[in-house]
């Protein structure tokens, strides 16, 4: 069967020296997701173009997405369960850093809500990887590992890498590319780390602390 790689940039988008960028040329199949104004980190409008993504995809769909793309990812395919064969999710951006309008700004508008309270957290129901680093800005490690165990993924912690893209060094990634094809050939197989939440994972672990843009 036919598969489609969809590479899911984050905010600011992927460009040519970037990872991202390297795998589409590495990996049979792979197409960025298009649709998105990249300047304007909106989830609903991500989201719906990566739905559109996956359903023109002639088949089952790997989504390798970075930064604020891996909350873009996860939002579709918690509702396309039966066309995503797995997911790759790197340097996830923490939502407590957004609101459904954008970028959040607590200096000026503190009441501002975050986008967790729409982020799943229940499993995705296919194998997913998280890949995170112990001093990315944009999110602390506790709560990649937070978001990773929700959603049933198994989590990468690479070390000191920064936000893992072109400012940490993060250009052609062979490390990255043997996680994602290793992630790849774990299907059929049991998903990689799933745990089971009989229920909502937030009301069996401490939610993430709260960071400001």
């Amino acid at each position: 069967m036919q598969h489609t790689t969809l590479i899911v940039p984050g905010f600011h988008g992927s460009g040519p020296a970037h990872w991202q960028t390297w795998f589409e040329a590495q990996v049979p199949g792979a197409r960025r997701v298009s649709g998105i104004d990249w300047e304007q980190p909106v989830l609903p409008h991500w989201a719906q173009a990566v739905r559109d993504g996956i359903d023109h995809a002639s088949g089952p769909v790997w989504l390798v997405a970075h930064s604020f793309g891996c909350l873009a990812a996860v939002l579709a395919a918690s509702s396309r369960r039966e066309q995503v064969a797995g997911l790759m999710l790197v340097a996830p951006a923490d939502p407590e850093r957004f609101t459904p309008q954008g970028l959040r700004d607590t200096s000026t508008a503190p009441e501002q809500p975050s986008l967790a309270r729409w982020i799943p957290r229940s499993p995705l129901g296919a194998p997913s990887l998280v890949v995170a680093s112990t001093n990315d800005p944009w999110v602390r490690l506790s709560s990649a590992a937070y978001w990773a165990q929700c959603w049933g993924s198994q989590l990468e912690n690479i070390g000191a890498a920064g936000h893992i893209n072109v400012d940490s060094g993060h250009g052609p990634w062979p490390r990255g590319l043997a996680l994602f094809r290793a992630l790849q050939a774990a299907q059929g197989d049991v998903p990689l780390g799933t745990i089971t939440c009989r229920s909502r994972c937030s009301d069996r672990l401490p939610m993430p602390h709260r960071e400001t843009a």
